[in-house]
């Protein structure tokens, strides 16, 4: 998954991709993708540019509906950003993982284009990323803040006018499974876990399988992961033959987001049905891999195993409303 930059994301089409945090798969990626990382250096904000004017006025209690209010002939000048409320928690940084509220309003005509106080209003799932539209809003803030977010008009896609983006951040939520633990499965890989919870995975003395097998490590209690939803998660993948990882968002630093139908179907099994705070292994045969074909790093005809940790789900059906 390789996760555009804030310059190149589309509102123009629908809602949806603005939910999603614009963060989907490509074809080109049918699996994640962990080449990003979080930045260790000082905290910034890519929409720390600017103020927004003061002459926009944004009502409303946190982590309620917000009622924004735009001047006649009021446009961004450029990516701007301002604290309307400064929490009292923790500094927001790229990778965490956060309950947030967002409300997303055409700046040239004052209709609200999302709202997520009706679709989740207990706050949206939301990875941070600088170069997500809904992780920028809230990157270097402090939970309990208030922000409100320009975009200019063209700045998200050729031909979107300009927005604005009033986000409330308010809890962080766990980088890691924190569902109940369930007892390994006979003839499963072994998995082990650092003090991060990153998984180590030993393969079992036993030939490759011939069906996708999907067992629990954790069982979460959040919400169920649905086909077409956003999940946020942490993943190691290796190869089921000689244990060698060919991929980890451990090893990147920040956790991953796509959609359930954007990667190989042995993932997409791994994930649908599944709740948030729940802990997957997977394992698969090429058919529901790579198939014949396999892909960089991984051969053809290479059956797979996968550690998944999920985090978050943002949903399909939530975000078309």
């Amino acid at each position: 998954m390789r996760i555009r930059p804030i310059a190149s994301l589309s509102v123009a089409a629908a809602a949806v991709l603005l939910l999603a945090g614009c963060t989907g798969s490509s074809p080109d990626s049918p699996t994640p993708d962990a080449s990003g990382s979080a930045d260790a250096g000082t905290c910034q904000s890519a929409l720390s540019q600017g103020e927004v004017s003061s002459d926009v006025q944004v009502t409303g209690d946190f982590q309620g509906k917000v009622a924004v209010t735009i001047p006649d002939g009021y446009t961004p000048a450029g990516l701007e950003r301002t604290t309307l409320v400064d929490g009292s928690g923790q500094q927001v940084r790229a990778g965490d993982v956060l309950k947030a509220n967002f409300t997303l309003v055409d700046a040239d005509t004052g209709e609200v284009q999302l709202e997520t106080q009706t679709t989740a209003p207990d706050g949206m799932d939301t990875l941070i990323s600088s170069q997500q539209i809904f992780g920028a809003a809230l990157e270097c803030a402090t939970i309990g803040s208030r922000t409100v977010s320009a975009f200019p008009a063209g700045v998200l896609g050729e031909g979107s006018p300009a927005f604005l983006l009033v986000a409330d951040a308010i809890e962080e939520l766990p980088t890691r499974a924190t569902g109940t633990e369930v007892a390994p499965a006979e003839g499963m890989p072994t998995v082990t876990f650092d003090d991060a919870g990153a998984p180590t995975i030993t393969m079992p003395d036993a030939p490759a399988p011939t069906e996708t097998r999907v067992v629990n490590l954790r069982q979460g209690d959040g919400d169920v992961v649905n086909s077409g939803d956003q999940v946020i998660v942490q993943y190691t993948g290796a190869l089921y033959d000689d244990g060698t990882v060919f991929d980890s968002s451990w090893t990147s630093g920040t956790p991953a987001q796509f959609a359930t139908t954007g990667v190989v179907p042995g993932f997409q099994k791994a994930l649908e049905g599944q709740t948030v705070g729940s802990q997957v292994l997977v394992v698969m045969p090429a058919s529901d891999g790579y198939g014949e074909s396999g892909q960089g790093s991984i051969p053809a005809n290479a059956p797979l195993v996968f550690v998944i940790d999920i985090l978050g789900v943002q949903h399909a059906e939530a975000a078309a409303q």
